[in-house]
């Protein structure tokens, strides 16, 4: 085609409209394969750092364009990654490459953000009904080779700016309201192989062209560059280089019949090589996402039975390509997808962080193994796994009903909520999924992270046990942070936080939690909705069964149908799960039989017995549920911090927490440290203390805003001994 366009002038406007069908069609193959051998590595990043100035650039483009077709929903602000957004292409640094948008019916103007995507190189917008003008901000995109247009409502001049784009290759703008004189500006783009500005409403002469293509029909007021034409000529004026004599018609036709097909058999030649090297560079990079490194080999002793290997490519196409539409569910192991295999069989594709991809080969294996072999009704069961380089994968059988986090609290829907009969044999069938794996699997398996996210519901709203066995899995990958805390705040039993040893009884305070969601409707840490419900919801349930107020504590939505001495049981069950000492809380096995009725009333009976001491005084709690909310990053923050495998730290840690729990941190923060110990609130100076040692002064105001005295200590170390904390460390 760019040899016909070489040597012939303008002929019939209906064979160029071919030619330059056939041209589109192989560009737009082209770019195909540009964007396919662009590969997204940042689809595998769950977490980049930083601020993403591109995600605010597309925001803005976003809010601009009215969507009827609702293409732009994955867009949001608050991501911080938008490779994974639709419409969008990146390159392998993660950086916005492409955005094709295409006949999505979208109006309204284009944002000048748009020149903030400095590392665009393909911006196709055709066929929409975009208007207004064409930014001048465009010019910024020094790596653009593909600009489309085509087939929108742009108005105005074609902006001088477009002329510093050196790199660009393909340029159409053809089919909109653009004015004024030719844009000579782009006839001295050297890499231009395509111009079309045609339909548009242009004027003046046209400049030798270096486009080895280019169409200017449609635009009565251009003229030819060689000879002036007048004012209402409406000759075309499309692809042309350098026109030559004119010669018979017949003739003419027939040589260009034979140059077409001379230009389409080299360019067929010229598709099927670079099929070919597609191909090879496809199977290159599917050897690299195989399960084992090259380097390393599976261990021959291993057997996983009927646990199904799966790869890679098979899982990005089961989620297509991970795409956020099918996040079931994200925690602090990683993102969940809803997966569609070939026969139509739905799965449930766990995407571990990428820090979690560091594991060696055999012993992940050898752990997703010992996972595997765990088979009970109420635990979630292990279908198959993938291992590349840089990935880790787990795949389950879906379960259609969510979990009962969603059940619970996720009423957006207008499903009916969970009957009590539903949240008892949830709870039944809960305990019993734990019991299996403290006391029926070998090894022993502790969960450590029990909660009603945690717990999946099948089709018929059984429990199942769901993200067993993971802080095992992610934590074997460096031996000294086995004892690390993993857990959920508001369900980590007291001695876990403070030595980060986890035993069965750290799953059975996780468990009496969850009896308490499932009878509130509410986090843990997320307990009250008004003036009289405040806090943490274990202190409140304790506080109120001790007043006989449970009615206060029922999810609202039972509406009142369940059976109050029931209720009372499963209280009296949830507190015993969570008792201080880990000693005294009963084994899952007791906990199982104590809801199928047998042996609860001699265990109540027997805690009663002992004085356990509670997070905080129930009856001394001066926030309010706001004031909680405020402080909760304080809680997250020390939780954080005592994964550090430094005894003196778990210990500041843990007895920060207990004693920050006494003082309301809101109401402190207006006062001075000096004042702060002259009334006895020295959990004030404590914090004072702590987070500038812990180098986090720049995550709390206070200790931005104020500066802890010695003698500020000194007054408070009474105090901070009787609570066991190292005041002599402290102060030194």
């Amino acid at each position: 085609v760019v040899v016909v366009s070489t040597f012939y002038k303008p002929v019939e406007e209906s064979i160029w409209a071919s030619v330059m069908d056939h041209l589109y069609k192989c560009f737009s193959i082209f770019m195909a394969y540009s964007m396919l051998l662009g590969v997204n590595k940042t689809m595998a990043s769950l977490s980049p750092k930083g601020v993403n100035y591109e995600v605010v650039a597309l925001i803005d483009i976003k809010g601009e364009l009215k969507d009827p077709n609702n293409v732009f929903k994955e867009w949001d602000i608050n991501s911080v990654d938008p490779c994974s957004w639709s419409l969008i292409g990146c390159a392998p640094d993660g950086s916005v490459m492409t955005m094709v948008v295409p006949n999505q019916n979208l109006s309204g103007t284009l944002s000048s953000s748009i020149g903030n995507l400095t590392n665009l190189q393909s911006l196709l917008l055709q066929n929409n009904e975009i208007s207004g003008p064409i930014p001048g901000e465009l010019g910024k995109l020094e790596r653009l080779e593909a600009l489309d247009f085509s087939g929108n409502q742009f108005s105005g001049l074609i902006p001088s700016s477009l002329g510093q784009l050196k790199n660009l290759k393909y340029l159409r703008l053809n089919n909109n309201k653009l004015f004024g004189p030719f844009p000579v500006f782009l006839a001295n783009i050297s890499e231009l192989t395509l111009l079309d500005l045609s339909y548009n409403n242009l004027s003046g002469s046209i400049p030798r062209i270096l486009a080895k293509t280019y169409n200017m029909a449609g635009n009565p007021l251009l003229c030819n560059r060689v000879k002036d034409c007048p004012v209402d000529s409406s000759t075309p004026l499309s692809f042309t280089l350098d026109p030559n004599k004119n010669t018979e018609p017949s003739r003419q036709r027939k040589s260009l019949k034979v140059a077409i097909s001379v230009g389409a058999i080299f360019g067929c030649l010229a598709v099927f090589i670079l099929s070919i090297g597609l191909l090879l560079w496809w199977r290159k990079r599917h050897n690299e996402l195989v399960f084992f490194a090259a380097n390393e080999q599976g261990d021959p002793d291993v057997c996983l039975g009927n646990l199904k290997r799966f790869t890679f490519r098979e899982l990005q196409a089961a989620t297509d390509n991970f795409n956020a539409k099918n996040i079931l569910g994200q925690g602090g192991f990683g993102i969940v997808y809803k997966g569609c295999q070939r026969d139509g069989t739905l799965i449930a594709v766990k995407r571990l962080k990428e820090n979690n991809a560091a594991a060696g080969e055999i012993q992940f294996q050898t752990e997703v193994e010992m996972i595997s072999l765990a088979v009970h009704r109420n635990v979630l069961r292990l279908d198959g796994f993938c291992m590349t380089r840089t990935e880790r994968l787990l795949v389950y059988p879906y379960m259609p009903n969510g979990s009962v986090a969603y059940q619970l609290r996720d009423t957006s829907l207008g499903k009916p909520a969970l009957d009590w009969y539903t949240r008892k044999r949830i709870a039944l069938g809960a305990a019993r999924g734990l019991l299996y794996l403290h006391d029926q699997c070998d090894p022993k398996i502790i969960h450590r992270d029990v909660k009603a996210a945690n717990i999946l519901l099948d089709e018929d709203f059984e429990a199942v046990v769901g993200d067993f066995g993971l802080a095992k899995l992610l934590d074997q990958r460096d031996s000294h942070v086995t004892t690390a805390v993993r857990g959920t705040v508001g369900h980590i039993a007291p001695e876990y936080l403070s030595t980060g040893q986890s035993s069965e009884k750290t799953d059975v305070f996780g468990f009496g939690i969850l009896l308490l969601e499932l009878i509130t409707g509410q986090k843990a840490l997320d307990f009250g909705h008004d003036s009289k419900q405040k806090g943490v919801m274990l202190d409140w349930v304790k506080k109120l069964h001790q007043e006989r107020k449970l009615d206060l504590i029922v999810d609202k939505d039972l509406k009142g149908f369940y059976d109050k001495v029931e209720l009372e049981e499963m209280v009296q069950v949830a507190l015993i799960c969570t008792q201080f000492h880990p000693g005294r809380r009963p084994k899952m096995s007791e906990v199982v039989r104590m809801l199928e009725g047998d042996g609860l009333a001699e265990r109540w009976e027997a805690s009663q017995k002992v004085e356990t001491p509670s997070y905080r005084r129930a009856n001394s709690i001066p926030r309010k549920y706001s004031d909680f909310i405020e402080d909760s990053s304080f809680v997250v923050q020390a939780v954080e911090l005592s994964e550090r495998e430094d005894p003196f730290n778990r210990l500041l840690v843990y007895n920060l927490l207990q004693y920050q729990t006494w003082y309301p941190y809101p109401a402190m923060v207006r006062k001075t440290p000096r004042e702060a110990s002259g009334k006895g609130h020295c959990g004030v100076v404590l914090r004072e203390i702590f987070f500038p040692l812990q180098e986090l002064s720049a995550n709390t105001a206070l200790a931005r805003s104020s500066h802890v005295k010695v003698d500020s200590i000194q007054n408070c170390i009474p105090q901070l001994s009787r609570r066991g904390l190292p005041t002599k460390e402290i102060v030194a």
